[in-house]
């Protein structure tokens, strides 16, 4: 955003919002809804934003498996959402007793992908479980609808067609972003609009007799909308502005 990141000076505080700027995205390929997107600096801090966001907008629910790439900032930041701190029973022995420890809760599945390139290209998919066990794991592929591996090709596959919607993030062109509360605005409009008002068609269903039902986006498809909103209905659609920072 502004000019190219070699190009910022880390000393002048105007350069903070230039450079090289990412889409924190919480992605469920299942319903090919986009939960929560965080634009920004890739830092630890945004890490954690995307998934406090996800976890308030799921309600604290355990996901059957979450996946990422190899990003390290994103092992802490489902650790210091999830885990509860737990206090060990004092053993009777001298010394200090332990003290508070984080505790994963059971259930909890999360599977990193990392890429290994050699000159530009992907040699090789190595894939780590976090939290969780490989039985665990592979029990979460085996039921579920979308896939048998763990892999980030969902998520990747939306950046694309996002980058096809907002002409700000297209690559090596002129359109890219001026002004920062432009480019977050644009980025969660065209974000959001992708969940009520973009039919996907890898979302259609056949009806009893094998022909096409009506096109369905991801809103529809997770069971928040009935029908295809047109953008003037989800732009006029009554809203209340939270503060997430209250209780």
């Amino acid at each position: 955003m502004g000019k190219k990141q070699k190009h910022c000076d880390p000393g002048d505080p105007l350069d903070a919002r230039q450079g090289d700027h990412w889409d924190h995205v919480a992605y469920d390929p299942e319903h090919r809804l986009v939960v929560s997107v965080v634009p920004g600096k890739r830092t630890a801090e945004k890490a954690h934003e995307l998934v406090v966001d996800f976890k308030r907008r799921t309600g604290g629910r355990l996901m059957s498996l979450m996946t990422s790439d190899g990003y390290s900032a994103y092992e802490d930041a489902i650790r210091e959402a999830y885990a509860s701190t737990e206090v060990p029973p004092r053993a009777g022995r001298r010394g200090r007793p332990a003290g508070p420890r984080k505790v994963m809760p059971q259930g909890l599945n999360y599977a990193t992908c990392q890429k290994v390139r050699d000159n530009g290209r992907v040699v090789e998919v190595r894939t780590r479980v976090v939290f969780g066990t490989q039985a665990s794991v592979a029990a979460a592929l085996e039921a579920s609808a979308v896939s048998n591996v763990v892999n980030i090709s969902f998520v990747e596959r939306h950046n694309g067609t996002d980058r096809n919607a907002n002409a700000r993030k297209t690559r090596k062109g002129y359109c890219f972003s001026k002004d920062w509360q432009v480019h977050e605005a644009v980025t969660r409009f065209t974000t959001y609009s992708y969940n009520f008002c973009w039919p996907v068609r890898t979302l259609r269903q056949k009806d009893d007799e094998g022909r096409w039902q009506e096109p369905r986006t991801p809103a529809m498809a997770a069971g928040l909308a009935d029908h295809v909103w047109t953008v003037q209905e989800w732009l006029t659609f009554p809203a209340i502005k939270m503060n997430l920072r209250d209780p």
